[in-house]
């Protein structure tokens, strides 16, 4: 069974990769798996794209491995767009930090004006080729008024309100999370690709 290295030390992110990819016949290994948790690559790309390729190459050249990447944002429209690509950074360090200076930021803008968007691009780097792959997936959405910590979630979450729902994205079953997040639907598009890569490592032997 082939191996991908799943780039990230958030375990959230690593729980719905896990869940996502379950129908394909690969080992997920992450990054503490194969001794990687300690390397620190800087997010200097001005892009998702330019960030994800960033850390796959990176976590690809290291393990020797199939590498995947992912980089996430919250555009709000209220804000121009921010945090954006900065929304990891945008307060600290804790996700509480950064959803309550959001919702401190928005705390006199109206429900109409409060609309948003995830925005995830995931980067699948062969070692073996050099060859980078991305995918994209975006969800539409609102930003609610306070957190809703009934659910799982994590990151900006608690407080993002898919459209079409009156509910936090946090609050869904992990299930229907995984089919309507950005995240989700990046990864659903990495399915195919992964896929065909597995069947090419196949043929070769």
């Amino acid at each position: 069974m082939p191996d991908l290295l799943i780039g990230t030390t958030n375990p959230g992110k690593l729980r719905e990769y896990a869940e996502i990819l379950s129908e394909l016949p690969l080992r997920l290994l992450s990054l503490s798996d194969v001794g990687l948790e300690g390397l620190d690559i800087e997010e200097t790309g001005d892009t998702y794209e330019a960030n994800a390729e960033l850390k796959a190459r990176a976590y690809a050249s290291a393990s020797g491995l199939l590498s995947l990447a992912d980089d996430s944002g919250l555009a709000v429209d209220a804000l121009n767009g921010l945090p954006g690509l900065y929304s990891h950074r945008y307060a600290g360090p804790s996700d509480r930090d950064r959803y309550e200076k959001l919702l401190s930021d928005l705390r006199d803008v109206p429900d109409e004006q409060r609309t948003a968007r995830f925005i995830c691009v995931i980067a699948l780097a062969d070692p073996q080729t050099g060859d980078v792959q991305f995918t994209r997936g975006v969800v539409e959405g609102r930003i609610g008024y306070e957190p809703d910590l009934s659910g799982g979630g994590f990151g900006y979450d608690p407080i993002f309100i898919p459209e079409g729902y009156d509910i936090a994205l946090s609050a869904l079953p992990a299930s229907e999370k995984n089919r309507l997040s950005h995240r989700g639907r990046a990864a659903e598009q990495m399915v195919p690709i992964l896929r065909a890569l597995i069947e090419r490592q196949q043929n070769e032997r």
